[in-house]
C-alpha cells in the first residue's frame, strides 16, 4: 500500500505508454474520452491527465469495485465513474442519458483478458460511437498476436488505421502489449511506438 500512495504522490506517471499525451497532441483541452478499464484513478490511467490538466469530460467504466475507494478518495477527479461490467452496458442510450454526442476524442479499450478487450471494442464499434483515437490493449507479448490481428482487422473494416504500433509498457521494449489507432479522417502517418516515444514522450512524462 505505501507503495501504491507513493505512485499516486508522484507526478507526471500515470499512463502507461503516453496514451493521454497522444490522446491530448491529437485533440489538445477539452476534449471527451470513454475509459472501459478505469481501475485505478492515478496509477497508470489513461485519462487522469486528460481531466485533471486538460480539462477533459468523459466516462469511466469499471467491474471491480474495490478500486472504488480510490476513486472517492481522488478529489482532483470529477468525472463520471460507472461502476458495471462493461458488457451490460447499453452505449447508445448512455449517451443520450447523459447528453454527450457520439463523437468521443479518446476510447481506452482495457478489461481482462485481451478476448473481453477485443468484445467490448466491437460492442461500442456497433454501438455507433465515433472515436478519433482508440488505443487497444491485446497483450501480444503476453499472449500472442491473435487480438492484435483480430482488431486491425475489424477497425480497418470500421473507418480506423494503425497510427502506432508496437507500443511497449514505459521502458519494457520486450512488452509489447498495444496498438493505437485514428480515424481514417485524420492526416497521420503510421509510426513505430519507439519512433513516436522518442519523439514526444522519452522521459515518460506527460509535457501539458
Amino acid at each position: 500500500m505505501k507503495f501504491f500512495n507513493f505512485l499516486r504522490k508522484k507526478d507526471n506517471n500515470f499512463s502507461q505508454s503516453g496514451q493521454d499525451q497522444f490522446a491530448y497532441n491529437l485533440s489538445g483541452s477539452y476534449g471527451l474520452y470513454l475509459e472501459i478499464g478505469a481501475h485505478d484513478p492515478v496509477i497508470n490511467s489513461n485519462t487522469f491527465n486528460l481531466e485533471v490538466k486538460c480539462k477533459w469530460n468523459g466516462v469511466s467504466i469499471e467491474y471491480d469495485k474495490s478500486f472504488k475507494k480510490s476513486w472517492y478518495n481522488c478529489k482532483q477527479r470529477k468525472n463520471n465513474v460507472i461502476w458495471d461490467n462493461a458488457f451490460n452496458i447499453d452505449y447508445s442510450l448512455m449517451i443520450k442519458q447523459k447528453k454527450l454526442p457520439n463523437k468521443f476524442n479518446y476510447l481506452s479499450c482495457d478489461i481482462e483478458p485481451a478476448e473481453n478487450t477485443y468484445n467490448i471494442l466491437k460492442k461500442i464499434i456497433n454501438s455507433k460511437l465515433v472515436f478519433d483515437f482508440i488505443s487497444f490493449e491485446h497483450d501480444k507479448y503476453n499472449i500472442g498476436d491473435k487480438y492484435e490481428k483480430l482488431s486491425i482487422e475489424y477497425l480497418k473494416n470500421h473507418n480506423y488505421k494503425i497510427a502506432v504500433n508496437d507500443v511497449y509498457s514505459r521502458n519494457k521494449k520486450y512488452k509489447v502489449y498495444e496498438t493505437w489507432f485514428i480515424n481514417n479522417e485524420i492526416d497521420f502517418k503510421e509510426v513505430n511506438y519507439s519512433v513516436w516515444k522518442k519523439k514526444f514522450y522519452k522521459d515518460n512524462k506527460f509535457i501539458f
